[in-house]
């Protein structure tokens, strides 16, 4: 492998060939004229033979330097470009967003054009996923995670908590016998979240009724789903009367496509997190996804701290 000569000593020569001045090379790289001198005589050194002859205040090239000009700026045009392209792959490479489904159908999505409007150049991929995804290994950026405060090895930041309620489509209350106390639940059909594997403690219909002060309803019976977004789906069909989360509930409560027929609430113990890694987390498409998130859902922890205090 032939041995290189410095690259400070190429680019000395290459800016004082291109102007043939010391001194304006100087200006160029920012150095002295003496270093610039000193660089070239280093260059001179190493191939052992003369660039430039040194006339009376001014410097022409040798004819080895005229044939040595035009291939080293050929080469550092094709590293500037080389360099351009690789900050434009990474600053084009999609932002990967992994969180759970319904948290991108419910909360995220109706939010999404804020956010690329304000970063039009950041695309965005997601990965609807509840799975744990493996940061490292896989092309993910950041995640949306629910769960305890505990994320190990990662870099996490909380985002927010809430509370279940029942919802059920207006359609639904015009065809039943109407939903004025809780104990008209015993005409309905119960949507239960099945959680017990993610947290055995998740609050259900049966603690929903005691807390409501109902005992009279069989809570054990109506329809199961294992993702949150099927029972959400499942109210605005009409099929039965859900329990679900009210920050996920709101936008479709505002738009009217469902109701909340009572005010009794249960708190979740679980909440939101945004998680990524250390050595990502100060990227800058990371970074502003990140404060635009906790900017977006600032009103769920102003609430939070209300209701504390």
């Amino acid at each position: 492998m032939t041995l290189l000569p410095p690259l400070n000593s190429l680019r000395a020569f290459e800016s004082a060939a291109r102007h043939l001045s010391f001194s304006k090379a100087a200006d160029e790289l920012n150095v002295t004229p003496g270093a610039i001198s000193q660089q070239i005589r280093t260059l001179e050194e190493f191939l052992d033979i003369k660039l430039f002859k040194r006339l009376n205040r001014i410097i022409i090239l040798t004819d080895a330097g005229q044939l040595f000009l035009p291939l080293l700026a050929e080469g550092f045009a094709r590293i500037t470009e080389a360099v351009e392209l690789v900050r434009k792959r990474q600053h084009n490479v999609p932002l990967t967003i992994t969180a759970p489904p319904s948290f991108i159908s419910k909360w995220l999505i109706p939010r999404l054009a804020k956010f690329h409007s304000l970063y039009p150049d950041i695309d965005v991929r997601i990965d609807a996923s509840n799975r744990l995804v493996d940061f490292v290994r896989e092309d993910i950026d950041v995640g949306i995670r629910f769960g305890t405060d505990e994320f190990s090895d990662l870099n996490s930041v909380y985002l927010f908590c809430f509370d279940l309620i029942p919802v059920c489509s207006p359609d639904l209350l015009k065809q039943g016998q109407g939903l004025s106390s809780p104990q008209d639940l015993a005409h309905y059909t119960l949507l239960h979240n099945d959680y017990d594997d993610v947290d055995s403690s998740w609050p259900d219909w049966d603690m929903w009724l005691a807390t409501a002060g109902v005992d009279s309803i069989d809570a054990s019976r109506g329809i199961f789903f294992n993702q949150s977004e099927m029972i959400m789906d499942a109210a605005l069909e009409g099929q039965g009367v859900a329990l679900v989360a009210s920050v996920m509930a709101a936008g479709e409560i505002a738009a009217g496509r469902l109701i909340q027929p009572f005010e009794t609430r249960l708190p979740v113990r679980l909440s939101y997190a945004i998680v990524t890694t250390e050595q990502k987390a100060n990227s800058p498409k990371v970074s502003a996804f990140r404060d635009w998130v906790l900017a977006e859902s600032a009103y769920l922890r102003e609430a939070e701290s209300l209701t504390k205090h």
